[in-house]
């Protein structure tokens, strides 16, 4: 038995965050309505920012809510306030920005370049959804697709910020981002107070700006000893093969219908963290189907819809992974809690979880 604390935050915020090194602003953090709900199996009880949720089964959970359902830029944009002068700098003197990015990287640096009057090109696979395209150009940026996988797009861009005098924004490999990726971390230990801290934190991993900016985040607050599980899905395992492989690894190719995950090559301190021993990084894998289930268990039991990159973490629960990770001796029998991150909802709606469930279920 566990407690289970689980952060719903869009990516999206966490790399505003970054671009503009800003804050969040307490006001702004949504709760639930006072009465009691029931959602599933678990009950949410209103406690402002944490949420108890009672269980009959063998877990007790604890749910972390960061603006839940609000998923639009409008949302973060009081909160993206703070020392904008990182993105001026970015783009003084430039023609314009540009980034490659099929997900929550593309949808900020969109949103920020527009709030700073900055023409933006969004470079995006072909394996980008549909609604991916259009909320990009609902932001006001030039959208461009190339190639099949991200690593494609991300030529592209560089190719044309070069020709075209472009300032480049990576999509997770910055310090940065890292920084909007650790105040997350930060804000959680705010959150559960200086008595509590949880057994293990469960990422998932695509690029590792995610990655770096939770482990950031955790040396911070003086959670370095926390271990962190980082899931992939098969055919998107970039981390886990350089892990494997005790070097960086590029894939031949992105097979995982979790394009959001879909980096050939993990970044360079992300595979560094992982050699260094500073912390217990513990890399795991799971099917497309076993993610998919997750994100289906989690629609039914939380009415949250989150991406299938999303649900590559979720199935270290619903999946079994942590349990057999104790049973292997790996984490501890005794785990006191689990903070599990729940991030990314802006590629999917109902019409791409229905082709998902199509692709992977037949």
């Amino acid at each position: 038995m566990f407690d289970c604390f689980l952060i719903n935050v869009s990516l999206f915020y966490l790399i505003v965050r970054g671009l503009f090194n800003g804050t969040f602003y307490p006001n702004h953090g949504r709760a639930f309505p006072p009465e009691h709900s029931t959602t599933g199996k678990y009950q949410h009880v209103q406690t402002g920012r944490n949420h108890r949720l009672p269980e009959d089964g063998e877990l007790t959970a604890h749910w972390f809510f960061q603006d839940p359902g609000h998923r639009t830029p409008l949302s973060a944009e009081d909160r993206a306030v703070f020392l904008l002068q990182n993105f001026e700098q970015l783009a003084k003197g430039s023609k314009g920005i540009i980034s490659a990015s099929g997900g929550n990287a593309g949808m900020a640096t969109a949103y920020v370049a527009r709030k700073m009057g900055v023409p933006a090109t969004i470079v995006i696979p072909s394996s980008s959804p549909q609604l991916v395209f259009q909320k990009l150009r609902d932001q006001g940026a030039n959208v461009k697709i190339t190639g099949k996988v991200w690593d494609d797009a991300n030529a592209e861009a560089l190719r044309l910020a070069e020709t075209e005098g472009l300032t480049y924004v990576p999509p997770f490999d910055h310090p940065l981002l890292w920084q909007g990726h650790a105040s997350m971390i930060r804000e959680v230990a705010t959150s559960l107070g200086p008595t509590v801290k949880p057994g293990a934190v469960v990422v998932s991993v695509g690029g590792g700006g995610l990655l770096c900016g939770v482990i950031q985040g955790l040396k911070e607050v003086g959670w370095a000893d926390v271990p962190i599980i980082a899931m992939e899905t098969v055919g998107a395992n970039c981390f886990n093969a350089a892990v494997k492989a005790g070097r960086l690894v590029t894939l031949d190719d992105i097979t995982s219908a979790a394009t959001c995950l879909g980096a050939k090559t993990v970044c360079q301190k992300a595979f560094e963290y992982s050699q260094s021993g500073e912390l217990t990084i513990i890399s795991e894998l799971v099917t497309d189907q076993q993610a998919l289930h997750a994100v289906q268990t989690f629609l039914d039991e939380e009415r949250v819809l989150v991406e299938l990159a999303c649900g590559a973490s979720l199935a270290a629960i619903y999946s079994a992974v942590v349990r057999r990770l104790q049973d292997e001796g790996r984490l501890p029998e005794d785990l006191r809690s689990l903070l599990v991150i729940v991030c990314g909802g802006s590629s999917i709606d109902s019409e791409q979880l229905s082709c998902l469930r199509h692709k992977l279920q037949t």
